[in-house]
């Protein structure tokens, strides 16, 4: 299994739009890939009140590529979110868990 995590901070001024458009566009396109074992989205806390995080976990290296290409180690921003960004990031782990 491979835990991908996408992190991204936000320009304040387009929070609610960014909310309900990752909510939508950006989670309805990882959750209708094959391979998706669970994805999970975290919001903000007052530490942190601009970034976002949504952590998938895959069943392997083909389903990544899959959904993300070749080159899945590099995050994917669909176009009508690219407004949103001020900074992002993803990472990717193995894990041996069998869930």
């Amino acid at each position: 299994m491979i835990i991908r995590i996408f992190q991204v901070s936000i320009r304040p001024e387009y929070r609610d739009e960014f909310e309900r458009d990752f909510n939508t566009i950006s989670v309805d396109t990882v959750q209708n890939h094959k391979g998706l074992i669970s994805c999970h989205v975290g919001v903000p806390t007052k530490w942190n009140p601009d970034d976002y995080v949504m952590v998938t976990c895959w069943e392997d290296a083909d389903s990544l590529v899959a959904f993300a290409g070749e080159n899945w180690n590099q995050a994917i921003i669909p176009e009508e979110m690219q407004k949103y960004p001020r900074a992002f990031s993803v990472a990717h782990y193995w894990s041996d868990d069998p869930r």
